[in-house]
Order: C-alpha cells, then sequence, then structure tokens
C-alpha cells in the first residue's frame, strides 16, 4: 500500500496551515486507498538552508537535514499544503524542499491551496520546484479561499463545493504514486 505524507507549508505562530492540513488528513483517511501521515515541517527546526552542499550531493552535515530527509524519503508520494504568500509559495515551504533532492526523485504529489486566489499563484510556483526535483505533480487541486473557506480569515471551514475539490485530487494522487513506484524499480533495476 502506497504511503503518503501530508505536508505543511508553513512555521508562522498562529498559522492556519496546520487546521487545513489536519482536514485533509482526516478527507485523506476517509477516502482510504493508502496510509496516510501528517509530517509537519515545524518539528524539524529547519533554519534558512544551511547545508554546505547541495542537496544532490547527498552529503547531509546538519542533523535538522538528516532526519528531515530521512522521513521524507519513507513516502511514496505527498501532499503539500500551500497557502500564497506575495503571489507565490510560503518561504518555509520552499526552504524546506530546498534540503532535499533525491528523497523526493520520481515520486507523485498532490496540492492543497489556500489563499485570496485560492492559491491558484503559489501551487504554479510549486509546480516549478517540484519539477525540478522530479517530483510528477498531479493536475488536480485542492483549492480553498480565503473569503469563503475560513471564518475571520482564521478558521478553517470549507464550503460543500471548495471541500470536493480535494477527491479528484486524491484519485490522480493514488494512481501516481503507484504509477512511480514501478519507475523507481525500473530505474534502480538500471542503475
Amino acid at each position: 500500500m502506497s504511503k503518503i505524507a501530508i505536508v505543511t507549508g508553513s512555521t508562522r505562530p498562529g498559522r492556519v496551515n496546520q487546521s487545513v492540513a489536519q482536514w485533509v488528513l482526516a478527507k485523506a483517511e476517509e477516502f482510504g486507498g493508502a496510509d496516510y501521515e501528517l509530517v509537519d515541517i515545524v518539528d524539524f527546526n529547519l533554519p534558512i538552508l544551511d547545508e554546505p552542499f547541495p542537496a544532490a550531493y547527498q552529503n547531509y552535515q546538519n542533523d535538522h537535514t538528516k532526519a528531515f530527509a530521512a522521513k521524507m524519503s519513507e513516502f511514496d508520494g505527498y501532499i503539500f499544503i500551500v497557502g500564497e504568500y506575495n503571489h507565490s509559495v510560503q518561504p518555509a515551504l520552499a526552504n524546506a524542499l530546498s534540503y532535499l533532492n533525491a528523497e523526493l526523485n520520481n515520486k507523485a504529489a498532490g496540492m492543497v491551496g489556500y489563499g485570496s486566489a485560492m492559491g491558484s499563484r503559489a501551487v504554479e510556483h510549486l509546480r516549478g520546484i517540484l519539477s525540478e526535483l522530479q517530483i510528477a505533480h498531479v493536475q488536480k487541486t485542492g483549492m480553498f479561499s480565503l473569503f469563503t473557506d475560513f471564518e475571520n480569515f482564521s478558521t478553517f471551514a470549507p464550503t460543500e463545493q471548495s471541500a470536493g475539490s480535494v477527491q479528484p485530487m486524491f484519485e490522480q494522487l493514488l494512481a501516481w504514486s503507484k504509477a512511480m513506484a514501478t519507475v523507481r524499480d525500473s530505474a534502480s533495476v538500471n542503475a
């Protein structure tokens, strides 16, 4: 069975990101088809990228990097919870992904975006980062508006219509996670 991480994108005090991630985890478990786990990047205390070598070298020097890389390597796929900051990805998520490389290669990802434009600009920027990390990202995306899916811009309370946006993403992600497992198997045989 595939193992899917639901990855938070923010470390900010008072963040709504974690409540969105918890909601996505509950919906994913209802959907089934995989083992799901919440990975909260705040738990890894990742400073601004402080590794002396590029992640592609796999020459990690810091314990926080080793722990984060080990955790992320456990999964077949990911659901990134991405809020839009300045028309782009949250800085904490971009920083966290900068610590990794091979751990994510040939795996699949889905995204759940939120923001004033439903996180669409952040999702599109995240797609570029994921492509560079050789992650196959699915087309369907969970999308939530700060104006209709958050009470007082702080309490996550999705509308039925927005909540329905995650189902097609789950479907694509499970299929792609299984397909990418065969790609990883093929790559290891040919290595």
